[in-house]
């Protein structure tokens, strides 16, 4: 099933969802009717330097020591491998604690390679606390005095007054984005991990997957109104394909965390591993353009992970076949949308992506997932295309009521209420549109009318 999305394929899914006559007028519609906000394909990408492999608090590590693997030749091995993907483009680096004040020659030059990268390119050069789980293992307060000591580094490293546009951390609480906006005047942050749960060290399911403001309660949880707003963009980290995300862990024998990350499409082997990021990709620069308007991918990827030919191998692809996209940094990118939209009133994100069939992936070219994700709520339905069925609702993640971070250290941070996609609690169970309470069903329709023949 890879292959471009045409308007035939996205009709079959509404016809069978909601039925012909609606199906017709909801596919000529390119955005379903949205606001005005920001337009276009857009691509960002990270590269990481570390010392060791989960730098989880300035004092406590969890992992390999990668010092080797973070060499500055491995340094200019990444950056001339993005150059080659795209000419001209700018990235965005992340240095980690022990990496800024690692006394080392290697690490001194290092240092002085992303600050020639910012002057001679424009890129981005900002911190990573936590080894991405900094709420998991420190302290709201503990966490926000390493990140001002660490912007103050960086600025010192780049010179001429640099400072960021955005933070990249994996998962950050609601506080401390609040923090990088009120106190360190930072709008923009790679602040959670869309739909990771039993995988590395962290699980924050329950949020959506394109740019939304938080909200104070929850930092999965946008924004609701003036009173709880985070003045931080919050971006997803890895751009996943949909079918094998909605999966717990690595249940079926399969990467739940499969998509553009060479860790996960690596081990499918070259060809196939090649064909699931395009595919993967595709689910957002085609499907998710002609919904929306507007397509947003990201990956992060380790120094020490090599694959310097994956990335260029990537990156040429997608420019010949969307050469439109726009390459930005994670703070220039972010700070776009913040631009176009000042609060969370207009986000409604849909996505339709079959699976691509690629073998050893788990994204069954028979199955169809279908996403909305607005300020209110996330819904998703399955279905299989190919019998025709009538999708099932697989997710439901109501944003109007209560939500609360945990409070201690642990590794849940998600957020879970009446129905979630992974299947992790007895109420996970995938049930008709119709087996919604009555409140829920008119809260859904209220937003989407065409649904209303779902059965």
């Amino acid at each position: 099933m890879i292959g471009k999305w045409t308007h035939g394929n996205r009709r079959d899914f509404v016809k069978g969802a909601i039925g012909s006559a609606a199906a017709v007028a909801l596919a000529g519609r390119s955005s379903f009717g949205a606001p005005a906000g920001l337009r276009g394909r857009f691509l960002t990408h990270v590269s990481v330097v570390r010392v060791n492999q989960i730098e989880v608090t300035p004092t406590k590590n969890i992992g390999d020591d990668e010092a080797a693997l973070n060499s500055p030749d491995h340094i200019r091995s990444r950056r001339a491998a993005f150059e080659a993907g795209w000419p001209g483009a700018k990235m965005t680096w992340a240095i980690s604690w022990l990496a800024l004040y690692d006394p080392r020659p290697e690490y001194r030059e290092a240092r002085r390679l992303l600050a020639d990268y910012h002057h001679k390119y424009g890129d981005e050069v900002t911190f990573i606390p936590g080894g991405y789980f900094a709420p998991m293992y420190d302290t709201r307060k503990n966490n926000q005095q390493t990140i001002r000591k660490a912007l103050q580094m960086i600025s010192v490293m780049v010179g001429d007054n640099y400072r960021p546009q955005s933070l990249v951390a994996g998962y950050l609480d609601a506080d401390s984005q609040n923090y990088l906006a009120t106190e360190e005047g930072i709008h923009v942050c790679q602040g959670q991990i869309w739909s990771q749960h039993g995988i590395d060290n962290g699980d924050g399911d329950g949020g959506i997957c394109y740019p939304y403001y938080p909200s104070r309660e929850h930092y999965l949880k946008p924004a609701q109104g003036k009173s709880d707003f985070i003045d931080c963009v919050c971006l997803d980290g890895w751009t996943c394909d949909f079918l094998p995300a909605r999966r717990q862990g690595f249940d079926g024998g399969f990467n739940s965390r499969l998509g553009v990350g060479p860790i996960e499409t690596g081990r499918l082997g070259l060809d196939a591993g090649h064909q699931e990021t395009i595919a993967t990709v595709a689910q957002h620069l085609d499907q998710g353009y002609a919904l929306n308007g507007f397509a947003f991918t990201t990956s992060i990827w380790e120094v020490s992970l090599g694959q310097e030919e994956d990335l260029t191998w990537s990156l040429q692809a997608i420019k010949s076949r969307w050469p439109d996209t726009r390459v930005m940094t994670e703070g220039e990118f972010g700070l776009e949308w913040r631009r176009h939209n000042p609060s969370n009133a207009h986000l409604d994100y849909r996505f339709d992506a079959k699976g691509t069939g690629v073998k050893g992936a788990g994204s069954e070219p028979e199955l169809e997932i279908q996403w909305f994700m607005n300020k209110d709520f996330r819904l998703a339905l399955l279905r299989n295309w190919q019998t025709g069925e009538a999708p099932r609702v697989i997710d439901f993640t109501r944003y109007d009521l209560k939500a609360e971070e945990p409070q201690g250290l642990q590794r849940e941070w998600s957020l879970m209420n009446v129905l979630n996609q992974k299947g992790t609690r007895p109420e996970d169970k995938p049930i008709p549109f119709s087996q919604l309470t009555a409140d829920d069903r008119h809260r859904i329709l209220a937003r989407y009318p065409e649904l209303s023949k779902l059965k």
